[in-house]
This record gives structure tokens, sequence and C-alpha cells, in this order.
């Protein structure tokens, strides 16, 4: 089965003399998809970007984790393991070089809050299940680090 996407990244960061030099111009862009909520984005600050803008790294590592965290909870869900809470503080590094840079890895590190004790080692295991079938994961070429935090619901 194949689906598709489809997005529009516009430039927005014309200051009327287009791309004449490194600095005169802004990073700045809109992502759009139809039916959902723009979003501002940029460069990096490192590279002249607007730091309260997404920039590319951000949205690429944030797709990575979203991507685990969708199907580690959906193979929770199957296994009646109840999952109470996610956050992940992903982390990504990227290595400028001579001809760009590329991502040399990405760190997920969600805390998982589950409701009983027996289903601990399980869904410590479900992180690899989920690595394995994430759409995103499967479409990089860097390694990505799982460190998962399961914790017990109090109550």
């Amino acid at each position: 089965m194949t689906h598709n996407y489809d997005v529009t990244v516009e430039w927005t960061g014309n200051r009327g003399a287009g791309t004449r030099d490194y600095k005169s111009y802004d990073r700045d862009h809109i992502i759009r998809v139809s039916g959902k909520p723009d979003i501002a984005g940029s460069s990096d600050a490192a590279f002249a970007g607007d730091a309260q803008r997404w920039n590319p790294e951000d949205l690429l590592v944030a797709s990575l984790s979203a991507c685990h965290k969708l199907w580690y909870l959906h193979l929770c869900s199957d296994a009646g393991i109840e999952v109470m809470s996610y956050i992940d503080h992903a982390h990504g590094v990227m290595v400028s070089h001579a001809n760009g840079g590329a991502f040399s890895k990405v760190l997920l590190r969600p805390a998982i809050t589950i409701s009983r004790e027996q289903d601990i080692d399980k869904a410590r295991q479900l992180h690899h299940e989920a690595h394995k079938k994430c759409f995103i994961a499967s479409s990089v070429n860097f390694p990505i680090e799982v460190e998962p935090d399961i914790r017990l619901a109090t109550t």
C-alpha cells in the first residue's frame, strides 16, 4: 500500500533584495498541509535562522520521537498494557562538515508511566518492536537509540 503526503514550503524571507548575498535574506518559511495549522519555520539560529521558529533539524527529531511513540502506544494497547503517560525528551546530534552536515544519532528518552507492575518487562521490550516498525526510523541512515524509563503509576 502506498501513502502520499503533500506539503507546501513557502519561503517568506525575502527582505527586498532576494538572495543578493548570504546576509541579505531571512531563512523564514511557512510549512503548509491542507486542513492543518501552518508551521513557522526557519533554519537553525547557528545558520542565520530565527531561533523562535521550527527548523528542519527540530522537525526531524520530533518526527522520530512522535513515530516511535505512536507505534509504542499501539503495541502496548495490543498487549493490554495500560500506558498512563508518555513524555519523550529526545536529543539529536548533527555534525557539520565541508559538504553540509548530517545527523550522527538521535537518542529517544521516553518516560512512561504504566498501571501494572507485572507489565514493566513487556513494556520495556515493546520499545524494540516500536523502533523496528517506525516508518521514520526505517527511513534514516543514522542510529536511533532508545533509553526508556518505565515507571509504575501511583494510586
